[in-house]
């Protein structure tokens, strides 16, 4: 027998779907949906605890742009390299806090040293955006800033070539303290780096030192710098020009001299020195907008950064000396079409010659099909960290970023960020408060816009950082999404007709191993509800409960709308709750979890997205017989559905309204089995 032949398009057809990105359509064919699956729900949570407040600021000039509108834009939190415990915060309008006991200090004000030339008041990343301590600062008092200026220190030279109509300057500076130990900062400052770019965003984002290198190491003392290309990307293909360092991140030696200008040094190990054409302070290049990278120490050391999309992909990269990530020819693992901003388009045949690094994990901005394409979409990726903390254990080697516009908070496994290997999936964490109550970080930041960011002390603990209201949180803890202990007392064997109760009892057959909905139910008078059900008379009522079945769709599978229902908390006809299992996630009444309190049945589940009016993924999708796993913990309401014993719930909700009652089974107008029927709960006595 001949072996198959493999094209090279089937290869990639393979490959994507394992990558979990949409497969290619024709090569000029745009992907609609880019990464159809959403980030996984995934029952952990984590509990964030007030930990400091900042000091109200002011852009400079005064913005009049509403998303820099905020109470303080502190953008980072780390810890001083001097073991003194002291942690830092930079504010982008001007100022470095450290931070004692929670209680904040200003340590330096970097606006009013280069007034009247420091500017914040225009491009979310303008100001003072970085901080970076040297690993020696116990001894010799340096560390490093990043801000933006305008006016009359647009005249002066840059080190690199600027960018075409030069709008801001990026400045890197060096500070060295008198006494690193002072409360306040008294000493010198020198100019390091200088780049002039076309526009007020995309910028300078971080500078920092691996803290993975040892003294003695070529990596050690060496500063990374990420640069964005400078709003360039979408009109031009600079971020691939390796004669300038625009859309790129570079290495340099900071102390060293050897740089153009003489004031920094280019490490003889970086990928491009010595090449013709080529800055030798390139490290890696192809980006938009670099935002946010860390390195993790328990595993290699590598190093992942977080890069902020242009139309549709947020991305998270294992980054290595001379990778090219793509743009402005690629966003994410799709073709970037310079004449078309509104559309991604698949890889073409011939991909793998380009030599692109694709992300090792990414999710998509799912906008409303009516949404402007032109428009920013209000999604951005802010990269985190490995967590190798001991406070929380349940973190232990997941990499935990965010959305920094709306605070949703992910993580991935980092053993699973592999590059060349199908991306890692991204599962959304639940935040709680203090006292336990499940929160969201727009709650906490008392806004829809969080501003959202992520900074680690030296023993890996994480902290969350917002703009919208100037405060830092610790991560203290995590908890699992229902939880509870559901109780002792058990119902089973239950299959006989005798314990149960339905609607329409013709409808019904209990051929002894099973619940049978034989015939389709038909709406009835009163609020909108399931139209056939049979509720279970054996035992007691519940209050906590831990429901498992074996549930079975038995109309055709060609009929996309079938479903099945689990009830719990019946009390009566018109008062209870249903987890609804379907084929489809495309309306409000399918896939999701509801309550009927006497007026229409009311969508509780998290995972239901009224602009794109789509739910959690399809719950059952065959003619098979499926594990399902249903969790009501009266105390807190939170109600959790499983579907073949997944660890991550496919719904979730929280309700309080109907604290117990009873277990069914039934539909709305299909028909279905259930069997193997055990119920594991706090009895009503």
């Amino acid at each position: 027998m001949s072996k198959p032949r493999w094209s090279l398009v089937t290869v990639m057809v393979v490959v994507l779907v394992a990558f979990g990105v949409a497969p290619p359509a024709l090569a000029d064919t745009p992907v609609t949906d880019p990464i159809p699956q959403d980030p996984v729900v995934s029952g952990l949570g984590i509990q964030l605890e007030e930990f400091a407040a900042l000091p109200k600021s002011e852009t400079t000039p005064p913005t009049t742009d509403d998303r820099l509108k905020r109470w303080a834009r502190i953008n980072y939190l780390g810890q001083v390299p001097d073991h003194s415990g002291r942690l830092f915060v930079p504010d982008l309008n001007g100022k470095l806090y450290l931070l004692e006991d929670g209680k904040p200090r200003e340590y330096l004000d970097v606006g009013g040293t280069f007034a009247p030339d420091f500017y914040s008041g225009q491009g979310l990343g303008s100001g003072f955006g970085f901080v970076a301590f040297d690993p020696g600062f116990a001894w010799n008092g340096r560390f490093y800033t990043v801000h933006t200026e305008g006016g009359a220190g647009l005249q002066k030279p840059t080190d690199l070539p600027p960018q075409p109509g030069t709008t801001v300057h990026g400045v890197i500076t060096e500070w060295t303290a008198s006494d690193p130990a002072a409360k306040t900062f008294s000493g010198t400052h020198r100019e390091v780096l200088r780049l002039g770019f076309y526009a007020r965003s995309h910028g300078i984002q971080q500078i920092d030192f691996n803290p993975t290198a040892r003294q003695g190491s070529p990596e050690h003392g060496l500063l990374y710098v990420t640069v964005g290309d400078g709003g360039r990307g979408v009109t031009s293909t600079e971020p691939q020009d390796l004669g300038t360092p625009y859309g790129k991140i570079l290495r340099i030696d900071p102390r060293g001299t050897n740089g153009p200008s003489g004031r920094y040094g280019i490490p003889a190990r970086n990928p491009f020195t010595g090449k013709p054409g080529a800055r030798g302070e390139i490290y890696a290049y192809g980006m938009r907008d670099p935002h946010r990278f860390s390195w993790d120490p328990a595993a290699g050391d590598r190093m992942f950064l977080g890069h902020i999309g242009e139309h549709d992909i947020e991305a998270v990269y294992e980054v290595r000396a001379g990778d090219n990530l793509g743009w402005s020819e690629r966003e994410g693992p799709f073709v970037f079409d310079r004449d078309d901003r509104c559309n991604l388009y698949p890889l073409p045949a011939d991909d793998e010659k380009y030599g692109y690094t694709y992300p090792v994990a990414a999710y998509d901005h799912n906008a409303p099909p009516d949404f402007p394409c032109n428009r920013d979409s209000g999604h951005a990726i802010s990269g985190g960290f490995v967590y190798r903390g001991h406070a929380v254990p349940e973190l232990r080697g997941k990499y935990v970023f965010a959305d920094l516009v709306n605070g949703r908070v992910f993580y991935t496994e980092a053993a699973e960020m592999r590059r060349g290997r199908p991306m890692a999936a991204v599962h959304e964490l639940m935040i709680y408060d203090k006292s336990g109550n499940r929160v969201t970080t727009a709650e906490l930041a008392g806004d829809a816009r969080v501003d959202l960011r992520f900074g680690v002390d030296a023993r890996g603990e994480l902290y969350a950082l917002s703009k919208a209201n100037g405060k830092v949180w610790k991560v203290t803890g995590a908890r699992q999404f229902a939880s509870c202990d559901a109780g002792a007392d058990r119902v089973t064997n239950t299959m006989g007709a005798r314990n149960w109760a339905p609607v329409t009892p013709s409808k019904w057959r209990f051929p002894g191993d099973a619940v049978v909905l034989a015939e389709a139910g038909e709406a009835r008078p009163g609020p909108r509800r399931p139209f056939e059900y049979a509720v279970l008379t054996k035992g007691p009522e519940f209050a906590s409960a831990r429901i498992d079945a074996r549930v079975r769709l038995d109309t055709p599978v060609e009929i996309t709308n079938r479903d099945v229902i689990i009830v719990f908390g019946y009390r009566s006809d018109t008062e209870f709750y249903y987890a609804h299992l379907s084929t489809d996630n495309k309306i409000y009444p399918h896939n999701g979890i509801f309550l009927v309190h006497n007026a229409d049945r009311l969508r509780l589940d998290d995972q239901w997205d009224p602009v794109r009016s789509k739910g959690a993924s399809p719950a059952i999708t065959d003619a098979n017989w499926h594990q399902v796993r249903v969790t009501h913990c009266a105390g807190s309401g939170e109600i959790a559905v499983y579907v073949d014993g997944s660890k991550s719930p496919l719904m979730t909700a929280v309700d309080k309204t109907l604290g117990s009652g009873r277990v069914g089974f039934g539909s709305f107008d299909n028909i279905g089995s259930l069997r193997e029927l055990k119920i594991t709960g706090e009895a009503v006595r």
